[in-house]
């Protein structure tokens, strides 16, 4: 029996006490095949992303696998990122959170694993936009309201 990894279970629960606690959840990761990330967003071969449920869109923190919807520029994309690629989770305002050994996973056992490499970002053409109409995960409406926001932290 393989014992199942520790790293989503403190994932999520960072990911939880950042919004309890009223903070923005960064998600710092490793960009590589198995990655599915906007082109160009990606600097030194990392992300970090804003996970907060105001940026993203059926954001689902999987044992294998984070996934969500997020605009960038306007644009709306589907991202995923690998566990294993998560190098850190935490709070904006403050900096707590827990930092990860990057994990070294090949073809064959993301494969193995059931995962599919990902050759190309994809984007879709879904609205993403609250019910409320505040702008959106890039912020901004036709109103001039500033909404929430994702961007590319270094």
């Amino acid at each position: 029996m393989t014992i199942a990894s520790t790293k989503p279970y403190f994932i999520r629960a960072i990911h939880q006490w950042c919004i309890d606690q009223g903070f923005t959840p960064y998600l710092a990761a490793v960009v590589d095949r198995n990655t599915r990330v906007p082109p160009g967003s990606a600097r030194d071969g990392q992300i970090v992303l804003n996970l907060s449920y105001d940026a993203t869109h059926e954001l689902v923190i999987g044992n294998d696998l984070i996934t969500f919807q997020a605009r960038f520029g306007g644009v709306a994309h589907s991202l995923a990122i690998p566990v294993a690629n998560v190098i850190a989770i935490y709070a904006r305002e403050n900096g707590q959170g827990m930092a990860f050994e990057p994990e070294v996973v090949t073809a064959a056992e993301a494969e193995s694993k059931g995962a599919e490499p990902i050759d190309a970002p994809q984007a879709d053409g879904a609205d993403l936009s609250p019910d409320d109409g505040s702008g959106g995960a890039t912020g901004g409406s036709a109103a001039g309201r500033r909404g929430a926001h994702l961007k590319v932290v270094k």
